[in-house]
């Protein structure tokens, strides 16, 4: 069973411009959701999407920021639920950043998924993947339209 989603991606851009697309919520909105983020250690905050019946999620995913060091390193809780009060995804999302090259590679780890919540795991692995390939493609397209 699947407790935990790490990955990683290699990006052209430093680690700083890539660090803009993890702290800034209007930057943040572009490739993930809309949310209300700032990058302050004990900062709550959410991401909102339509809300998914089939995994038991209202939409709204109420995160803290837990550990933050700039460029390097951002440690973010990530819960959410039906709606009803309870919760039935209760996570730790870490990103971490390191110089490549003139690029960056980034890695993600989410962890404290379980058995209940295994399709959630699931579908999350797939998501991370496809969001990062949209922040990405914003990253390129602001590259090009700053040349």
């Amino acid at each position: 069973m699947q407790t935990e989603i790490v990955n990683q991606w290699i990006y052209e851009q430093p680690p700083g411009e890539v660090w803009k697309y993890l702290t800034q919520a209007d930057l943040i909105e572009l490739w993930l959701m809309p949310n209300d983020f700032k990058p302050i250690v004990g900062h709550e905050f959410s991401f909102r999407i339509k809300p998914i019946p089939s995994l038991n999620l209202d939409g709204i995913f109420n995160c803290k920021v837990l550990e933050l060091v700039p460029f390097k390193k951002l440690i973010y809780s990530w819960k959410g639920g039906p709606g009803d009060g309870s919760i039935t995804l209760d996570t730790i999302c870490e990103w971490t950043l390191e110089s490549y090259g003139s690029g960056t590679k980034l890695h993600i780890k989410q962890t404290g998924f379980n058995e209940a919540n295994f399709a959630i795991a699931t579908a999350m692995t797939d998501g991370w993947d496809k969001n990062i390939q949209k922040m990405i493609a914003h990253m390129n397209q602001q590259k090009l339209a700053s040349k």
